[in-house]
């Protein structure tokens, strides 16, 4: 969808206003129209801030209807292809669109329960998750009261507005929802940055199967040209970085140490972490040499 700047929304009409934003919030043109009346707006939190007011004011019925206007995750309009765009963006972002039978069966089995507790379906903002961590928030928040959940369900809902209304609004100055996962690889044999390591980022699921995230390539500095994932949240769960140091280490050749194994003592390493932040900013280098590494989290 086209984005549009804010200095064009505080002038428009009302009813352009609804046009564009009428899908922030899921299948509630109201939340937009009530906001729409707050203009202008200095900026795009302030505008956030207004819809959020709009939503917590509401009549408790008005709210329990926003809520229940969001789709089930990896429900049956998710799979009849009647989903939203953007809600169909989200949820495929996540991998949601493609479940195995095995995985479907537990996000139903899960939905069911969530339903039969509170009467409302389950809503996180998936663009801040794994696959992993969406069914662990199940289980945590099946043991919540309904009032709890309720205000856990709104919370949700308006972290998804804002990082609907961050891609649909131009302004200098972006809501603060990225997070940041980053490398570098430093070759302590020759003391220096380590230039065209192959890395490649795995996101690992509860059985620890892996899905390819990136594939990338060190630089002079030995770091990746871009971050490995920024520009949105860094979706929480558990990852793995896998450094194919042997390769790098055979292209450098023996000459600054002993005589390189065949095959290598290390070649492909792995470190496995987990993102509990997802607006975080996450480092996670390699200092290596042939015959043994370390890391650490930086920032």
């Amino acid at each position: 969808m086209t984005s549009i700047p804010l200095d064009t929304l505080n002038k428009t009409s009302t009813a352009d206003f609804v046009a564009a934003l009428g899908d922030i919030f899921e299948h509630s043109p109201w939340v937009a129209e009530a906001a729409a009346a707050k203009r202008p707006f200095a900026s795009l939190a302030s505008l956030h801030e207004a819809m959020r007011a709009a939503v917590l004011s509401a009549a408790p019925d008005q709210q329990a209807a926003l809520i229940k206007a969001h789709p089930d995750l990896a429900g049956k309009a998710a799979r009849s292809g009647t989903l939203t765009a953007d809600s169909t963006a989200e949820q495929a972002s996540v991998g949601l669109d493609r479940l195995s039978d095995e995985e479907y069966a537990a996000f139903h089995q899960r939905n069911d329960a969530y339903k039969a507790k509170f009467g409302i379906p389950f809503i996180v903002c998936v663009r801040r998750h794994t696959k992993g961590s969406i069914l662990r928030e199940f289980e945590r928040r099946l043991g919540h009261d309904a009032a709890a959940e309720r205000a856990t369900a709104l919370d949700e809902i308006f972290r998804i507005a804002a990082l609907r209304l961050d891609q649909r609004v131009e302004t200098a100055e972006r809501l603060k929802l990225d997070g940041r996962l980053s490398t570098h690889v430093l070759d302590t044999r020759a003391g220096r940055p380590a230039p065209g390591v192959t890395v490649e980022l795995w996101e690992l699921d509860s059985g620890g199967h892996g899905r390819l995230l990136v594939k990338t390539v060190t630089n002079k500095d030995g770091r990746t040209d871009q971050a490995l994932i920024g520009g949105r949240p860094v979706p929480i769960g558990v990852y793995e970085l896998r450094f194919f140091i042997g390769d790098y280490f055979r292209a450098q050749g023996a000459g600054r140490g002993a005589e390189l194994a065949d095959p290598p003592f290390l070649d492909v390493v792995p470190l496995r972490f987990s993102v509990a932040e997802a607006e975080g900013h996450y480092h996670v280098p390699l200092v290596c040499s042939p015959w043994g590494y370390s890391t650490y989290r930086g920032s």
